[in-house]
């Protein structure tokens, strides 16, 4: 038996869905997903898609729209490994056309120039819009295979936790939601040996 056996999350047996959460298990030591909420914004019996809500990237919106370089600093997080140089947008306004209704109050993409005028009128990007290059993704029945080996956990989450840009803490925020078990994970380091 492994050390860390004891410490594995063991699945609450929710079932994931489109606007629920994935929490990694504390010591899933994988650079993309480790540590990682991921945004569950698809799950049907042909695959699921997601996006880190929790992995900053080294660059800023307002690099590469050139027409947000004077307004603050808007950042971008990485949604995950597949698709990189395409981005994506969750935001919490119900009026733009062609978004993607995640959850009560939670849009995916829609039409961008709507966004862009938006936020070139000065509007509120924090808490409102999130930018994301890439995304996750797993094919049929991965993700169920995934679940049962206790590498995520199912949740759900506030609109406002997700869309926070107080991301160092949602790992651990996610995870005291759940209870005083893993409340009690939430504290261990990633990799038990550097303890």
């Amino acid at each position: 038996m492994n050390d860390t056996d004891i410490f594995k999350i063991k699945s609450n047996n929710a079932l994931p869905s489109r606007g629920k959460i994935l929490i990694s298990e504390p010591f899933l030591r994988d650079a993309t997903f480790g540590r990682s909420v991921v945004l569950l914004v698809d799950h049907t019996n042909e695959g699921s898609m997601g996006l880190i809500m929790n992995k900053q990237l080294p660059l800023l919106l307002n690099e590469v729209i050139k027409e947000f370089k004077y307004l603050d600093d808007i950042p971008i997080y990485k949604g995950g490994p597949i698709g990189t140089d395409t981005l994506f947008f969750l935001h919490t306004l119900p009026d733009v056309p062609g978004a993607l209704s995640i959850s009560n109050g939670l849009y995916m993409n829609g039409d961008f120039s709507f966004i862009k005028e938006y936020m070139l009128k000065g509007k509120p990007v924090d808490g409102v819009i999130k930018f994301f290059l890439g995304y996750s993704g797993w094919e049929l029945e991965q993700l169920d295979h995934e679940i049962k080996e206790d590498t995520w956990i199912v949740s759900k989450e506030e609109i406002t936790e997700l869309m926070s840009d107080k991301i160092e803490s949602m790992w651990k925020r996610s995870l005291r939601h759940l209870g005083s078990k893993y409340q009690t994970w939430s504290r261990f380091p990633q990799i038990p040996t550097l303890n």
